[in-house]
This record gives structure tokens, C-alpha cells and sequence, in this order.
């Protein structure tokens, strides 16, 4: 496993990911539709930053060649219109590509980013449901020579994530948060801990075939992780818990807002408590790595 290529390194997990590996020496291929976006990158020595389109079968394929592991962090929590089309061509419709393309290529091992709750017959949202159906369909098209290994975390922290930031954002701009959802049980991962797993499994024959649960040591509700932000920003605010008819009401609302801070699908989403029921938790705790980075990026 000398020559990776990653779908999705330019993201968050990616980032991570690509340096952990550059760290290991590992000849790595990054595809971005923008290369000049992401250019620091390449302050890695071996890396390549490869100008594609991911959804291209033909600069799939040729990308492909001469690796032997392909990683697919592709994602999106948000879609432009609200058919779930969205979801379906950036989690299935890739999935089935890279599939055919690691197949036609020889390559011998592919690590898939799914989600916690994903499951294609029964999610309550097109995120989950398409995510499920993404990762039931790398397991059963991969054949006998191409190994795989998924993943399925929780919402992920770290320092540059969109998830504490945004609540830290909101925080700071507003003295009254309306909060939707905010009995929602979540198990938040630590970006590093993602990345241990997917680094670990790369080399790892035990992994071949697995699909493997990652969340945080804790539990909390989404109301207990503002509060928390607010305490360590050092700010009072107000946190109002919307009922349920109001949180949907708020993300309907919200669908239509410049960036899709909140969507129906998100509100969806997040009817299901996203914890684990199986599995060692992971160990780096929310209150370890919090602090310093919503301190140094929002202040105190």
C-alpha cells in the first residue's frame, strides 16, 4: 500500500488525513476540480495535486492507475435543490464509479467514509439513506481481489471543523440562540482519531470486509454542546430549545439562507440520535482539544 490516491483530500478529514500519510512516507495523489485553490498542499513532498473531475469514469480511471488504495472521503451534508438527487450523485453515483474504476485498474484496497446511522432502507433523511446505500454497494460490488473497509463517524471536531466553529460563530454574533433540536443525542469524534483508524486499517488484513463505528468517549445533546462552547468562549447567551413543529419550522426557514446553515435534511438527521451501540469508543475527549482551538479562532 506505497501509492494512495484520495477522493475528498482537500476537506476537512482530508487534510488530516493526506498529512498523516505524507508523515508515513506514502506516495499520496490528491484530485481537486481546483488545484489552485488548494496549493499549500504541496508543501508535501509526496504528494500530487491532480486537476479532475471525480465523476468523470474516464479521469477516474486513469487517476487510478498504478495505485494500490484508493480512499473516498467525498461527502456533502447539504444539496442545492431538496429532491435528494444531490445526495444520490455525490454519494451512490460516485460510488458505483469508483468501484468500476478500481476494479478496471487492479486496485487492491479501498477505504470508504460512510456515517454513523447510515442505512439505506430505513434513514430518515436523503444524507443518511444515500449514505447507507453508498456503502452497502462498495461491500457487495468490490469482488474477491478489492478490499474494503468503511467507516461511519458522527459529527467530527477539530480545529478547523464546521461544526463547534459554527456554533462558536453564532455565539458571538447573537445574545439569543433559537436552537433547533437541541434533545438530539450526539457522540462528536476527534478529527485525529478518524484519521488513526483509516491510516491503521490501510496495512491492516483484520479490517478487509468490516464496517466500523467511531465516536467520541461522550455522549451529549446538542443543547449541553453550545452551552459548553459558550462557557469556554467565556459568553453568556441565551439558548432557547424549539419544540419540535419550531425546529422544523426554523430549518424550513433556514433551507433558503445563503450557505444552508440549516435544512430540512439536517432537521431529519438529526431526529436520530447519532451514538454508538457497539464498539470502543474512541479515546480523545471534546473538553481536550476544544478549548485552545475555539480560544486561538473566536476569542475569549
Amino acid at each position: 500500500m506505497q501509492n494512495i490516491c484520495i477522493l475528498g483530500g482537500t476537506g476537512f478529514v482530508g487534510r488530516h488525513l493526506v498529512n498523516r500519510l505524507a508523515e508515513q512516507h506514502l506516495n499520496v495523489k490528491v484530485l481537486t476540480r481546483r488545484r489552485e485553490r488548494h496549493r499549500g498542499l504541496l508543501v508535501l513532498p509526496t504528494l500530487q495535486l491532480i486537476e479532475a473531475d471525480v465523476h468523470d469514469p474516464v479521469q477516474l480511471s486513469r487517476c487510478f492507475q498504478g495505485c494500490d488504495a484508493v480512499i473516498n472521503l467525498v461527502g456533502i451534508l447539504n444539496e442545492k435543490g431538496h429532491s435528494g438527487s444531490g445526495f444520490r450523485h455525490a454519494h451512490v453515483d460516485l460510488a458505483r464509479k469508483v468501484i468500476k474504476a478500481c476494479l478496471d485498474n487492479g486496485v487492491r484496497r479501498l477505504l470508504h467514509m460512510s456515517a454513523l446511522g447510515a442505512n439505506a432502507g430505513m434513514g430518515p433523511s436523503h444524507y443518511l439513506r444515500t449514505k447507507g446505500e453508498a456503502e452497502n454497494y462498495v461491500h457487495t460490488n468490490a469482488g474477491k481481489e478489492l478490499k474494503v473497509t468503511s467507516f461511519r463517524p458522527p459529527v467530527i471536531f477539530g480545529p478547523d471543523d464546521s461544526f463547534i466553529n459554527r456554533f462558536a460563530t453564532l455565539l458571538k454574533i447573537s445574545p439569543i440562540l433559537p436552537l433547533a433540536c437541541p434533545d438530539a443525542r450526539v457522540a462528536p469524534v476527534y478529527v485525529g482519531d478518524v484519521v488513526d483508524a483509516f491510516a491503521a486499517a490501510l496495512h491492516d488484513p483484520s479490517t478487509y470486509g468490516k464496517r466500523y463505528d467511531l465516536c467520541g468517549p461522550r455522549e451529549y445533546t446538542v443543547r449541553e454542546l453550545v452551552q459548553y462552547t459558550a462557557k469556554v468562549m467565556g459568553v453568556k447567551r441565551l439558548i432557547i430549545g424549539l419544540p419540535k413543529t419550531l425546529s422544523r419550522l426554523q430549518a424550513a426557514i433556514m433551507e433558503y439562507v445563503p450557505g444552508k446553515p440549516l435544512s430540512l435534511d439536517n432537521y431529519r438527521s438529526l431526529t436520530r440520535d447519532s451514538v454508538c451501540k457497539n464498539g470502543e469508543p474512541c479515546p480523545t475527549t471534546l473538553e481536550s482539544v476544544v478549548p485552545q482551538y475555539i480560544r486561538d479562532r473566536h476569542g475569549r
